[in-house]
């Protein structure tokens, strides 16, 4: 049995989906960020397998983009949790109102 697109796109698909649970039902800011960097590695991992299926060149280039981003998105987002953190001793989504007064 060779691995084909079909099975990285499965694992893409399933990856991809554990992100999108974790992201919409969890209530802890720092295991949502982990989630989307979950979403994130799915998006990268189904961007290399067309490209080594498809001999594209712009899903290497794709998958280094989504990498810078992921990068970013995290050092500001664990900035900004941190900072939360700081004044309102919670990381809870709920908790967290800061536009209200």
């Amino acid at each position: 049995m060779t691995v084909g697109l079909e099975h990285f796109l499965i694992l893409s698909a399933i990856l991809f989906s554990i992100g999108l649970y974790g992201a919409l039902a969890k209530r802890n800011a720092v295991v949502i960020l982990m989630s989307i960097e979950i979403m994130l590695n799915a998006v990268n991992i189904a961007m290399v397998a067309f490209w080594r299926y498809g001999h594209l060149i712009t899903g290497q280039v794709f998958a280094i983009f989504i990498m810078v981003v992921a990068a970013a998105e995290a050092a500001v987002g664990l900035a900004i949790i941190i900072s939360i953190y700081r004044s309102r001793e919670t990381v809870d989504v709920e908790k967290i109102d800061l536009m209200k007064w």
